[in-house]
């Protein structure tokens, strides 16, 4: 069933690359009082006759060195900055046009750059970037540097769905601070200020972001209630002993990954980023195995510990960002592991009632079956794109799913309680073995 998902899932991997989109690209560089940010603008061979009419006003085949920069200008007049609240505006530093005919043939790359100067401000700075330039045929993609500057720490990003607007939020350390050597203020101002609530918002969105994290957790979880039949799931195990099983999974795979990524985070460990990636992927695929057929039962906490230290490389990731100093670096290792906790805990928190009320229905392996596959089809997928960079709809599909869990769980919930209490007819209650015996 996997196989078969993937497949589907992999038919439209062949539209990776569009020509019929005008994809723009922009970095962002932060520095002490300033933001540099570098574009990057490749037309597709379908639109390209459009972009290149609006730069050739005069329709003689040459774009002059007056049309490029007045290209450039009308670019950043469609850009909208805001920093801390205040609108800013671009200052246009350099541009290079590729020829009439590269830009023809879709490989020519007009490249823009630009800065912005920042305005007074506190400490914790936020920077919106939107991009409205002929936004009917285009593509968006936003991103910054790590800050070579040691003042500066970045704490979280955000964009919407096209990546046409970008939200940014980052600490900036006064020189007058540097010099008297307060270092970011000390354990009480981590305490008390904005750097550990940001650090701890961050674990937060962190976590409820990596859906590869959340489903590996969920999908070992699916078979967590039952008890073991010979070689298959059995009935439900009961309350107690279902709550137990669940909260051992929990905290193994919590201890798991607050080892690693304390250790990660101090420099102790140092692994690439694909292979982790991988292995949180196959991480996904093991769980989902389990949860169609017991391969380790009553082992659950030891493998979500074990799958825990990889995925504590990859939460590890995200704080090595951040560039945090020696103090930084601890408190900002508390305060990300507490955002993850605490989502994951919310996260459980509505899926455990479900899990245990559902495990109790006939129609259950159903749920447990599908549940499982549709899971192992993603794990598949990803471990595909990340081994070898072939372009999978899986995020798309995932993220989508995610974006509407509230309403899954409700409906979930619903029927769980509709099958629960509302009587069965007489014909249901007959063929209901037969078809769990069948998906067993």
């Amino acid at each position: 069933m996997a196989l078969v998902a993937l497949a589907l899932l992999s038919g439209k991997s062949a539209c990776a690359h569009r020509i019929d989109e005008y994809l723009q690209a922009t970095i962002l560089s932060l520095q002490a009082d300033r933001v540099q940010a570098s574009m990057r603008l490749i037309p597709g061979i379908l639109v390209s006759p459009s972009v290149t009419a609006a730069i050739d006003s005069n329709g003689d085949g040459v774009l002059s060195q007056v049309e490029q920069r007045a290209y450039a200008r009308r670019v950043l007049g469609d850009l909208s900055i805001m920093i801390d609240g205040k609108s800013v505006s671009p200052k246009l530093i350099s541009w290079s046009f590729p020829q009439p005919d590269q830009m023809r043939d879709g490989i020519g790359e007009i490249r823009i750059e630009y800065s912005v100067e920042l305005p007074s401000g506190g400490t914790h700075r936020t920077l919106v970037l939107a991009n409205h330039h002929l936004s009917r045929t285009s593509v968006y993609l936003m991103n910054v540097l790590v800050p070579q500057d040691r003042n500066i720490r970045l704490l979280a990003q955000k964009r919407n769905e096209q990546q046409s607007l970008y939200e940014l939020d980052y600490q900036q350390m006064a020189a007058g601070d540097a010099r008297s050597g307060t270092s970011w203020g000390g354990p009480r101002t981590w305490l008390n200020g904005v750097q550990f609530l940001s650090l701890f918002h961050l674990g937060m969105r962190h976590i409820a972001e990596g859906t590869d994290h959340l489903l590996f957790l969920l999908t070992l979880l699916l078979a967590a209630p039952l008890l073991v039949s010979g070689s298959r799931w059995g009935p439900a195990a009961g309350a107690r002993h279902s709550l137990l099983r669940i909260l051992g999974i929990v905290t193994a795979f919590t201890m798991g990954h607050s080892i690693t990524l304390s250790l990660a985070a101090w420099g102790l460990v140092r692994v690439p980023e694909q292979p982790v990636e991988v292995l949180i992927a196959g991480s996904i695929f093991v769980s989902a195995l389990h949860a169609l057929r017991p391969i380790f039962p009553g082992k659950e906490a030891w493998i979500a510990g074990f799958f825990g230290l990889i995925h504590g490389l990859a939460f590890a990731a995200t704080l090595e960002r951040l560039g945090l100093g020696h103090w930084d670096r601890a408190a900002g290792i508390l305060a990300f592991n507490l955002g993850i906790e605490t989502m994951q805990l919310l996260v459980i928190a509505v899926a455990l009632p479900l899990l245990m009320l559902m495990s109790t229905m006939r129609a259950y392996p159903v749920i447990r079956i599908g549940g499982a596959a549709c899971a192992a089809a993603a794990s598949v997928g990803w471990m595909v794109e990340r081994l070898f960079d072939i372009g999978t709809p899986v995020d798309a599909i995932v993220n989508a799913l995610a974006r509407h869990a509230f309403w899954i769980v409700i409906i979930g919930l619903l029927a769980a309680l509709a099958c629960r209490f509302l009587p069965a007819s007489r014909a249901g209650r007959a063929s209901e073995p037969g078809m769990a015996q069948l998906l067993e």
